[in-house]
């Protein structure tokens, strides 16, 4: 169903991509938009369990793209070095194609807004993050994507 890497030589492993997405602080969202066209929208996020989540307004495009076609990829740029000097690019990056859902479980939303804060902010105070949520929690909304497949490519000499 999803396409191997042609070049193999330059594919992470599982644990690169997954260090990739742990670490890394934004990406790219891509749904399947009005009228044919991609949507395309850089996001916060954070990976956990294997799973990224993500929060965004009650309302708005990427919502209603989702609502129509859960399908969507997310990609991760890690490193992108450019060498003048060799006419190159050192680069690392990650793609995941899976399927995004929208948080309705209660205990689901604050787990994961909840994560997201921790992973922006981990020096603050738990009562912090705790106020924090519960005054932005009524106009919040959280979505998650499962992957379903999930590539790495880094440069040949990375």
């Amino acid at each position: 169903m999803f396409r191997e890497m042609r070049r193999k030589g330059q594919q992470l492993s599982e644990r690169e991509c997954a260090e990739i997405l742990e670490k890394s602080s934004s990406g790219v969202l891509a749904v399947s938009g009005d009228d044919g066209y991609p949507y395309a929208v850089p996001l916060s996020y954070v990976f956990s369990d294997g799973k990224i989540y993500f929060h965004c307004a009650k309302q708005g495009h990427k919502l209603d793209c989702i609502k129509k076609n859960s399908k969507v990829s997310f990609c991760v740029i890690s490193q992108d070095n450019v060498i003048q000097s060799e006419f190159r690019t050192m680069y690392r990056s990650v793609i995941v194609f899976g399927r995004a859902r929208i948080l309705e479980d209660e205990s689901e939303i604050f787990n994961s807004i909840m994560t997201l804060s921790k992973k922006y902010s981990p020096d603050i105070a738990e009562e912090e993050h705790l106020a924090e949520i519960e005054r932005f929690k009524k106009a919040l909304c959280m979505v998650e994507i499962t992957p379903e497949h999930i590539t790495g490519k880094k440069s040949k000499d990375n």
